[in-house]
């Protein structure tokens, strides 16, 4: 059986290294190995001046909107300082994983600390969760026991809150599409922005009519929007960190395309996975009888796959004795 490992060309900070040797084994085993196909995508460079930004800008309001709520007697307000507090940490934490992402392979780590962003975006949907729990009870608790607040000073630290969060969400925008980890921070300040809001609105409903229990229904209404967006960054979350394949990446088509490549029989042992929020790998076996041009085959299915499904980690081992079956071959093996 002869098998051929292809990782192919390297790209790091622009450079391109191309490594190939061969090696023979005995018991009639020929291994062929090309290093290839490291393609890495981080979040965008600007990210850390953005995560600075926003954890500044935000311990500032924090402090500012507790002070005021204590000022003012409002529990709205101090429960809003409350998750925008828990938004900070959140920060601080998405910040982190993009930092430690950076940090080349070293010792027993030899994938570096990338996946410490799949980790920060789950603990993200985690903490927004906990805070949601927080508005919910203390919505509930002032629903059956109205207070009196100061509605002009609780809208004007709101509404500072809504410049605050939003500022700080739109941030985060551009990197929230390609990046679980950078979308977890902006989703956290988008929901601060809403949450403000909604402390904005009831106030002035209150100032007009003084039903007291306009501000605790906002809340809960909030709170559900916050639930609906959150689940999704939860469900990601949880998906990459289980090692699933990332939902933009389509298994059924990889595997199809690797199997319609030229004189390739079979695939099996197929696994993809999330080596961070934004890069991918896969490892396969393919049946391809007598192997034909084995270097020139490994970088066109691995430009490919890179091109075609964005995965930049990329592992092939071609098998071209058809006559010795693979122990990984049955779909069942991992």
């Amino acid at each position: 059986m002869a098998h051929a490992h292809a990782h192919h060309p390297h790209d790091h900070d622009g450079h391109d290294h191309d490594h190939a040797h061969e090696s023979g084994q005995g018991h009639g085993h020929g291994h062929s190995h090309g290093i290839g196909h490291h393609h890495h995508h981080h979040a965008p460079a600007d990210m850390g001046r953005a995560f600075a930004i926003g954890v500044i800008l935000n311990t500032a309001f924090v402090l500012a909107e507790a002070g005021a709520g204590i000022w003012a007697g409002s529990m709205a307000l101090l429960a809003d300082a409350g998750h925008n507090l828990s938004d900070v940490l959140s920060l601080v934490l998405a910040w982190g994983a993009s930092v430690l992402a950076r940090r080349a392979p070293a010792g027993r780590r030899t994938y570096g600390l990338r996946k410490a962003t799949i980790l920060a975006s789950l603990a993200n949907a985690v903490l927004l969760l906990v805070a949601v729990g927080a508005i919910v009870s203390e919505a509930i608790h002032r629903l059956r026991e109205p207070a009196f607040i100061e509605t002009g000073l609780v809208m004007a630290v709101a509404a500072l809150g809504v410049v605050i969060n939003t500022a700080t969400a739109l941030l985060f925008f551009r990197g929230s599409h390609s990046d679980l980890n950078v979308r977890g921070a902006f989703l956290h300040m988008a929901a601060d922005a809403a949450v403000s809001l909604a402390v904005v609105i009831g106030a002035a409903v209150i100032a007009v009519t003084g039903l007291l229990w306009v501000d605790p229904a906002l809340g809960l209404l909030i709170a559900a929007v916050i639930i609906i967006g959150t689940w999704g960054l939860l469900r990601d979350s949880m998906d990459l960190a289980l090692d699933a394949a990332p939902r933009s990446v389509d298994v059924e088509a990889v595997r199809a395309w690797l199997a319609a490549l030229p004189g390739v029989e079979s695939v099996h042992d197929l696994h993809i996975w999330a080596m961070s929020t934004t890069e991918t790998a896969l490892t396969a076996h393919l049946i391809r009888p007598g192997n034909p041009e084995p270097d020139a085959f490994l970088h066109q299915a691995c430009e490919g796959l890179h091109g075609r499904f964005n995965i930049g980690h990329a592992t092939l081992q071609v098998e071209a004795d058809t006559a010795h079956a693979c122990r990984l071959a049955p779909a069942e093996v991992v």
